[in-house]
């Protein structure tokens, strides 16, 4: 896996604070393991506070925003989870235009827990499968997904490939399934 996304930049789409702390650094370090280049997009400047469930833990400097990026500057997206986190992106336009775009472009996406969220208000999870957490479940149908209770999903009955998962016990399955999505 030491080179499998080499040359490819992958987005992590993250709200100034509400991150699930392990769901942004253990997919950041296997696109890192894979050769890829990690980069933190965010709806503002300066760094994100992260947490560990409902306390507080590391902050991450960001590396570009929405404002300023474009999705064709990276070759996939990751979503991570916690609550707060796709809570906050789905009320902000640029943040909900620029995760569409992916899908728009064909381009592989993959996100955890409660990241669906976001995709929700996309309005992209139309007629596809996945997974999150449970809480999601009514969500999803609701915006005309099927949701099923699996470690990871890959579903491809769209315009890109979408990787899901519901927790952070399932991210060693997460990061080995979008990694493989990411450099085919």
């Amino acid at each position: 896996m030491a080179t499998d996304l080499q040359g490819r930049t992958i987005a992590f789409l993250v709200a100034p604070e509400g991150i699930e702390q392990v769901e942004l650094t253990e997919p950041w370090q296997a696109v890192q393991q894979a050769g890829g280049q990690p980069r933190l997009v965010s709806t503002k400047s300066g760094r994100v506070q992260a947490f560990n469930h409902l306390t507080a833990a590391d902050t991450f400097p960001v590396d570009t925003t929405v404002d300023v990026s474009s999705p064709e500057e990276f070759h996939a997206l990751v979503l991570p989870g916690g609550v707060a986190n796709p809570d906050i992106l789905r009320i902000q336009p640029r943040a909900v235009a620029f995760a569409k775009a992916f899908f728009d472009s064909g381009k592989p996406v993959a996100a955890i827990c409660h990241a669906p969220w976001t995709l929700i208000e996309a309005d992209v999870v139309r007629g596809r499968t996945l997974t999150s957490w449970p809480s999601l479940r009514t969500d999803l149908r609701n915006a005309g997904a099927t949701w099923v209770d699996e470690e990871v999903k890959i579903c491809t009955a769209g315009p890109n490939t979408l990787i899901t998962s519901r927790k952070p016990d399932d991210l060693k399955a997460f990061c080995q399934a979008f990694v493989d999505a990411f450099r085919a």
